[in-house]
């Protein structure tokens, strides 16, 4: 894929220069019984991406609404954390354009895309609405470079330079050295489970467990 048409693809995730975390972060802790058991879910099902072929195609798709989706071997990054959370029951289109419906203006939208109203063909398929959204109905917490901070289900987002943003899920499966978590991701040739975690920036990092 030509370099300017990659990162044209990214930008589909919207880069919002200055975009800012919540001041306040919760100290990272152990999930109860019950989370735990769903982030292993997540986990599971951001694996299971990995065996499908997806063409990294950015380009603004019309799509049913609730449940719609682009066809499925094509997405960006933000596809796949979508589709895994679809495994779990969960509609990230339907939560991420009712919470933009109400709160239109804690959204980037309108600053980075001119957006006056929500678009529930594209919102949730851009990565700083869905940081937004993480941290209003989800728990942001701590930025660190241990890697024991990061734990499977865990959705980590970061800066790949020049503000282009990108979001990834981490999954219980190491590296080959055994310290650290893989992350499932799409940064253009597909899902698939890599040791990236310090790859770059990280300017997010949450845990959802839906509505």
């Amino acid at each position: 894929m030509p370099r300017a048409r990659f990162y044209l693809g990214l930008l589909v995730g919207g880069a919002l220069a200055g975009l800012g975390l919540p001041g306040a972060m919760p100290q990272a802790s152990a999930p109860a019984s019950g989370q735990q058991a769903f982030l292993q879910k997540l986990s599971s099902a951001a694996i299971e991406r990995t065996r499908h072929t997806v063409r990294y195609d950015p380009k603004y798709v019309r799509i049913p609404y609730p449940g719609g989706d682009v066809p499925a071997d094509t997405g960006v990054c933000t596809d796949e954390v979508i589709r895994s959370y679809r495994t779990l029951g969960i509609d990230l289109q339907k939560e991420v354009h009712e919470d933009m419906a109400a709160n239109f203006g804690r959204y980037p939208n309108h600053l980075r895309w001119m957006q006056i109203t929500p678009d529930s063909n594209i919102d949730h398929r851009r990565v700083p609405n869905l940081m937004v959204f993480f941290s209003r109905k989800g728990t942001s917490l701590p930025l660190s470079n241990n890697s024991a901070d990061y734990g499977p289900g865990d959705l980590v987002t970061w800066d790949l330079g020049g503000g282009v943003p990108h979001i990834g899920i981490v999954v219980d499966q190491k590296a080959a050295a055994g310290r650290r978590y893989l992350v499932v991701h799409n940064i253009g040739a597909g899902p698939k489970m890599e040791d990236v975690l310090f790859q770059w920036k990280i300017t997010g990092h949450y845990r959802y467990f839906g509505p």
